[in-house]
């Protein structure tokens, strides 16, 4: 049997929605997520504008609504979302896609700029493997900076070569919704952009 791999971004190809403001809405609330975006409407717009990097912005935003989360508490709540929130968010197609791979004995990986945390709970259900952005963690709390590089663009090919070694696989799937998808999809002879909406 020709072996095959596919790689799947989560935010927008699998979710419908931005799985960031998600976790922050299940965490904190609807009145506190609206109270932080507009207070940090001023700097989103300069991130809209490029003035501020993708990570830089991210790194601004979790700081601002975990920064100093002990880290089992946030991964408990994490796990909750995966449990309670996530399902309203999936897209069945996607879902549906995930699980045609799987049983056609293909390997399959998540790879995302969300963070690990709220990804892999759902992921393990599944049995498969995650490739997402990591939180930096001192002193057993969450700091709202990031481990290493966000997991988007040039990253996500980087975080997969180190991961998984591409040779014996004959075909190669990847599905994505955005540009920061794009090195991803360009590994893949089948590409799928947006194949889910």
């Amino acid at each position: 049997m020709k072996q095959a791999i596919a790689f799947f971004d989560f935010d927008g190809t699998i979710t419908r929605k931005d799985t960031l403001f998600e976790i922050i809405r299940f965490h904190k609330g609807k009145a506190a997520l609206y109270a932080g975006m507009t207070l940090l409407s001023p700097l989103l717009v300069l991130f809209k504008m490029k003035v501020i990097s993708n990570q830089r912005m991210k790194e601004i935003v979790l700081r601002f609504y975990f920064n100093g989360t002990p880290v089992a508490v946030f991964q408990e709540e994490c796990d909750a979302f995966c449990r309670e929130r996530l399902p309203e968010l999936l897209r069945p197609k996607a879902v549906n896609a995930i699980a045609w791979h799987l049983s056609e004995g293909h390997a399959v990986y998540i790879v995302t700029a969300s963070a690990e945390n709220w990804v892999r709970p759902w992921a393990e259900t599944l049995g498969v493997p995650v490739l997402g952005s990591r939180l930096a963690i001192h002193d057993g709390r969450i700091t709202g900076l990031l481990q290493g590089k966000n997991c988007n663009g040039d990253e996500k090919v980087c975080r997969i070569r180190e991961s998984v070694k591409l040779t014996p696989y004959q075909t190669i799937y990847a599905y994505g919704d955005s540009g920061g998808d794009k090195e991803m999809l360009e590994l893949a002879q089948h590409k799928g952009f947006r194949e889910f909406e």
